[in-house]
């Protein structure tokens, strides 16, 4: 661990060429514990308002858990499942009084002071870890075209214009439990950066082009680029899209 770094970070939303805003994305600092911090994103599906109620009680449920952690004797990775399975299961009562059919994807990373990363997703929302601008990692969609790219029926470059690229194979809020993937990060370095997205965004852009930005710019101006450049490329044919950006630097 670096004698001394700091953490620098930034959200953006924006409702892309649909009427309603239905992704949400934070990033919550610890209130006791310096250095640890939490970040969640949620895609949310289903209906004018559905989408949106899923995605808020995402953020409800992460702001609720992580006030109750302590990075000393919690399981990061555990807390992150929880905060799927229990946002999962609200979603679902928040169906049997709705008329819309409120679905979710989620992404979150977990934070510890002893820069420890731990990671959760369910569905096609993404978390990129980049290491000087090269990509180390990122999680692999629950979905249908990545199901085609791991049997190499199509190429990731096919999958983008694959006519079921939004189909999911799993997400919160559907009748199965969602397909959490967990994974961990043993320390981050100076340089890293984590960037968690929405497919609103990571669609218009190869993991080469994000690296680019994220090391090169700080946080905020990284933030507005990449919305802006999504924007351009989607040709008033895009979705909502959101991100969560964090940068590590060393002070030394």
């Amino acid at each position: 661990m670096p004698q001394a770094y700091r953490l620098s970070a930034a959200t953006a939303l924006h409702r892309g060429d649909r009427a309603y805003q239905q992704d949400q994305v934070e990033i919550l600092r610890h209130e006791r514990v310096p250095g640890c911090l939490l970040g969640v994103l949620a895609d949310g599906m289903g209906g004018k308002s559905g989408g949106r109620k899923a995605a808020d009680q995402v953020i409800l449920t992460a702001r609720q858990l992580f006030e109750r952690h302590l990075p000393a004797k919690d399981d990061g990775g555990e807390l992150l499942r929880q905060l799927v399975m229990e946002a999962h299961l609200m979603i679902k009562l928040t169906a049997i009084t709705a008329e819309e059919e409120p679905h979710s994807t989620a992404v979150a990373f977990l934070l510890g002071p002893g820069l420890e990363c731990a990671v959760a997703h369910a569905g096609d929302s993404r978390l990129y870890h980049f290491r000087g601008g090269e990509l180390v990692t990122r999680t692999l969609d629950h979905s249908y075209v990545q199901r085609l790219i791991d049997e190499g029926k199509i190429t990731e470059e096919q999958a983008l214009t694959h006519p079921q690229g939004n189909l999911l194979t799993g997400c919160l809020g559907s009748p199965a439990d969602p397909p959490t993937t967990l994974h961990h990060i043993d320390a981050l370095q100076p340089g890293d950066a984590l960037l968690a997205c929405s497919d609103g965004l990571w669609h218009y852009f190869t993991p080469r082009e994000l690296g680019a930005v994220v090391s090169q710019l700080p946080p905020r101006e990284a933030a507005e680029m990449l919305v802006t450049r999504a924007r351009q490329r989607a040709h008033g044919q895009g979705d909502n899209l959101s991100l969560a950006l964090v940068r590590l630097e060393s002070l030394g």
